[in-house]
């Protein structure tokens, strides 16, 4: 495969420290969470990643409708991205809520199947981590 783009981003101090990007868009500190003992008073690692993988997947939702040749609405995905932990080992979970205006739930239920397919995010994450896909409505 030929890459198209490559993102760049040096972080200082890990989970309590600073990020920024090569192209300066990115300029954030990071936190622990409150829950993980920190101060919670800025972003953190989970919160970065289920934006990147609820955009990806989002926008993936867009591209199987496409070529399954479905006219759908508005596209609305949350990601819940969990800290694991057990006997001294760290692992991540992820929960995505998919929410496919102005198609019905199986037509939403068999693109998220095959958004799973499209999405880099999914297909990086796949064997990797527990994920769970689950369509929404109102």
């Amino acid at each position: 495969m030929e890459k198209i783009y490559e993102a760049e981003v040096t972080t200082i101090a890990g989970r309590n420290g600073h990020a920024k990007s090569s192209d300066g868009l990115l300029d954030i500190d990071i936190r622990f969470p409150k829950e993980m003992g920190g101060a919670g008073d800025a972003t953190n690692p989970e919160q970065l990643f289920a934006a990147a993988w609820s955009a990806c997947f989002g926008t993936s939702v867009t591209i199987a409708a496409g070529i399954e040749k479905v006219k759908i609405g508005e596209v609305l995905v949350t990601a819940k991205i969990g800290v694991l932990h057990d006997s001294g080992n760290y692992d991540l979970g992820a929960h995505l809520l998919v929410k496919i205006n102005d198609v019905d739930y199986d037509t939403a239920k068999k693109l998220v199947e095959a958004t799973k397919s499209i999405c880099s995010y999914s297909k990086a994450t796949k064997g990797n981590i527990n994920a769970i896909y689950e369509v929404v409505s109102d």
